[in-house]
This record gives C-alpha cells, structure tokens and sequence, in this order.
C-alpha cells in the first residue's frame, strides 16, 4: 500500500523545507506535502553556516546563486580575547581569525527570509506546502502500513513521515525518544538589533593592516570569556544577530531584554559595537542541549533538525546535522523507490542511525567540561588546532566526496568509534590539566592583549579537502594534528613532549 502521500513532513523551518526540496530534485514523481503550523515567519537563531551545511547547500540545494544575492558570504570564524575586567579595547583584544575569505565558502543566513523563500520555492517546485496545518493527531503504520495524520479535522495516509517541527519534539516525545544532555547545561539570550556600529569602520589602519585589510564584518564574531561567549553575526539589510551562550544565563534576569542589555554593556568592546542599536526582537532558551535515542527507524520515520537533537552553536553544527540527516533521508527513501528490498533498507536505516548518534556525541565532547577554557587565547588556540584540523579532515573532507552513503565507509567509521570518542576524552582531559595549571599560575589571560593568528598556521591541508584522499592521508593527517596540539600543550605545561606519538597512542597513552 503506498497511501496518499509518499513522504509528509512535518514543520515549514529550514530542515523541513530542505528535506522537501531535496526529494523533490532527487526524485520529481514523489508525492511530497510539507505542514507548517505558523502562517508567519520570524528571526531565528543558527543563522551562521560552516562548510558541510554550505557545500550541502551549494550542491544537493541548487541554492549558490540564491546565497549569493540574498544572503551574505561569511568571512570565517573570528574570535576576541578580553581582560579578566572585559575593559579591553578592540583594538588591543588579542585575535584569532581570517586574513582572507575561506577556501570554502560559508554563509551568513537570514533565517526568516531563507525559510519564506524556500516555501515559495517548494510551492512552486511541487511540494504541496500547506501554511497553517497544525498537526492534532498521528498514528504511526507498523508493518508496512501507512501513517496516518489528523489535520484540521482531514485524514491524511502517508508513507514516509518526517519530523522536522523543531524542539518542540512532536514524535520524540511520542516514541519516549528525547534524551536529556547530561552534562553540558548551557543556555542562550539573542536578539536582532538595527543600527550597530561596523566593526570594519573601528579601530586604526594598523588594526585592519593585520587581517590585510579583509572584512571583519562579515565574519561571525565571537567574544570569548570563562564560561560564555558572546556572538555577533551580520544579516544584511542593515540588521544584526547578537547573542549569548553560556553558563551566565542561568540567571533569570540575563533573560529579559533589559537584563540582556545590561549584560553586553558590561563588556566594553561588545557596547561599543552594540552602542544605541534598536533591538527588533528578543528570544532565549535556558538550556539547549538535548539526544535523541534515534534519528531515523525503518518503520520510515525520521527525525531531522531540532525534532532530533541540539548541541551547542560555538562551532554552528546545526545545519551540518540538517545536511547529514537529509542526506541519509533522501538515501533511503530513493533506495525504497527503486525496489530495495525491506531488510536491505532495514539495516541501512539501522546503519545511518547509528552514525549520526555517534556524530552527535562526537560534537557534544567538543564541548563537555571545556567551557572555562575558552576565554584563554593560549588555551582556545589548542582546542582551535583540535578542533577545526579534525573537522575538516575527519568530518568535511568524506562529506565533500560522497562518502557518507556508502556502506563500507560508514561501517568502518562506526568500527573506529570507539577510538575516535576515546581520543577526544583523552584531548579533553588534557585540555582541563592546562587550564588548570595556568589558572594555578596566575596566567590564564597573560596572553589575551596583543596577540594576532590567521588560525591556519597548523591547519595547512584546506585545499586538499573535497578532493579524493586516501584512507591513509587521513589518519596521517589525523596524526600531525594531534602531534602539534599534543606538542604546544606541553609547552604550556612546561613538559618536553619528546618524539611525536604513533596516532594508535593518542587513545591507549594518558594525556591526563
């Protein structure tokens, strides 16, 4: 029985509309309607993207033109180090960031505009879009049965049914799926302002000389303190996303407009850039983090966005989990279409379930007990060499080449899951011991004033990704980042790290 509809999904935002696109460019004859509750569109938090959400974008999206005239192209990842007192000028806060637009282009999103257009788009391309269809009942097929869906009173039989209505988490908490964050309980305060000053109007010739001159504006910045950080990304049109993350907003006054003012005034440089701007909206969470128990289940349901899982945005994951997921989506449901048989879609369904939670836990140990590093440019330097080497090369660079859908690499990903987590708790536990001893020698900020790096000094491989590598340039690779991360940790902890390790020892040896 195929039912009315091949695939129904759930929630307008910018993973249900780019899920509906996607099958309706992979597959034109499917029968695909997309229900979103809300007949408006409003700000959204995740508006910066990084390489995997923009080649997703650019090549299975057809968007590249669309980013390009309405949206911004985003300058990287920029981040300022400030005084324990946060009264340091800009100037003079210490800096890692670009000194030229990336090898792989991201992008500044303007969420509410993308998400109205993408609707216009769908609707026109085929997808039956229905704005104002909340979603009162479902019942879930087994047995190769249709779902049913209640909607305003209509019954509507669907094969596929994708959940893609953000945290509100319709089937998560149907299915007894949401898992809470254990560990990392951080929440968020943003607003969108109007009037902020230019960061590439701040500031002497010398300041600008030493990015050579390239846009600061354009990249999303980041603020960074014990605990918290602070961005600011632009939107175009003259309007500006400003935010917080952190452990500051467990603090309810931090979650009201005046108290989040008061907040970003308390930092100088942020109040300088933020001076009388107008704020346009208001919006917080106090906690973000939160799993799932499964992403997709071979009764042809998935999860997707927010309906699955959130993490945590220093590094904007979330549309590269959008990515990902609508990737393996699409996968199985063309698979379906051109005859796999059940058991076969069965374990592959099996398959990609069980690789996207391990992506998921893989992100949430970048995270883990690592927010009081992060105001520290030594300490923050580390964890970026850690961090950004690993994602491009581990993560990035597979994604480039297609080879997230084949069975062979997948499961051979899933074989070395075990070392891949257990290296970065060895990384983490290394990263703690530094922190520690430079907050026991009074040093944790003594290089936060004066300090500039371009940030690719230990990251020199970027044009190679996206073009085929070996399995062996890989761990090579994987090797040489960890060599140089583990090497400048022991500087800082005045150890001689001696030769460099094998990559198996950087799991069965203690950086602890």
């Amino acid at each position: 029985m195929r039912g009315d509809l091949d695939v129904a999904v759930l929630g307008g935002g910018l993973a249900g509309n780019l899920i509906a696109r996607q099958l309706r460019r992979r597959l034109p004859g499917l029968k695909v309607a997309l229900f979103e509750r809300s007949s408006e569109r409003s700000y959204k938090v995740g508006e910066s993207t990084v390489e995997i959400a923009s080649h997703y974008l650019i090549r299975r999206q057809g968007l590249s033109r669309y980013l390009y005239e309405q949206h911004l192209p985003k300058n990287g990842i920029r981040y300022f180090f400030d005084t324990p007192e946060r009264d340091c000028e800009l100037e003079e806060m210490s800096e890692l960031g670009t000194i030229n637009m990336p090898f792989h282009p991201t992008f500044q999103i303007d969420r509410a505009r993308m998400e109205g257009d993408l609707l216009e788009l769908n609707g026109r391309e085929g997808v039956d879009v229905r704005i104002g269809a909340a979603v009162d009942e479902v019942e879930l097929g087994e047995n190769g049965a249709p779902h049913v869906l209640e909607i305003a009173g209509e019954r509507i039989r669907t094969r596929w049914l994708v959940d893609a209505g953000g945290r509100e988490g319709f089937l998560a908490r149907r299915l007894d799926w949401r898992v809470p964050e254990p560990e990392h309980k951080i929440g968020s305060v943003w607003a969108r302002f109007e009037g902020m000053a230019d960061i590439d109007d701040a500031g002497s010739d010398a300041f600008h000389a030493r990015v050579r001159h390239t846009t600061r504006h354009l990249s999303t910045l980041h603020f960074l303190y014990p605990g918290y950080w602070i961005w600011i990304i632009p939107l175009g049109f003259g309007v500006t996303s400003v935010g917080v993350v952190g452990t500051p907003v467990k603090d309810a006054a931090l979650r009201t407009p005046d108290g989040f003012r008061a907040f970003l005034d308390e930092h100088k440089a942020v109040r300088a850039l933020v001076g009388d701007a107008k704020a346009l909206d208001f919006g917080s969470l106090a906690r973000i983090a939160y799993g799932t128990k499964h992403f997709f289940d071979p009764r042809r349901i998935a999860l997707i966005g927010e309906a699955a899982t959130a993490s945590d945005p220093l590094y904007s994951p979330g549309s590269d989990f959008i990515a990902l997921e609508n990737d393996f989506v699409t996968d199985l449901i063309a698979r379906e279409q051109a005859g796999e048989s059940e058991a076969e879609l069965a374990r592959r369904t099996a398959l990609y379930d069980r690789f996207i939670s391990f992506r998921h836990e893989a992100v949430m140990r970048l995270y883990r007990g690592l927010y009081g590093l992060i105001g520290s440019y030594e300490l923050m330097r580390l964890k970026w060499d850690f961090d950004i080497g690993s994602y491009h090369n581990l993560w990035v660079s597979p994604y480039m080449t297609d080879m997230l859908t084949d069975v062979a690499f997948v499961s051979r990903q899933l074989r070395q899951q075990r070392f891949v987590l257990g290296v970065m708790e060895n990384f983490r536990t290394l990263f703690q011991r530094v922190e520690a001893a430079l907050v026991a020698r009074g040093a944790y900020y003594r290089k936060n004033r004066g300090v500039f790096s371009y940030g690719l000094e230990n990251i020199d491989f970027l044009p190679k990704v996206g073009l085929p590598r070996s399995r062996q340039e890989t761990l090579e690779q994987a090797a040489r980042t960890f060599n140089v991360v583990r090497r400048d940790a022991c500087a800082l902890l005045g150890e001689e790290p001696g030769e460099p390790w094998p990559l198996q020892a950087f799991v069965t040896r203690s950086l602890g």
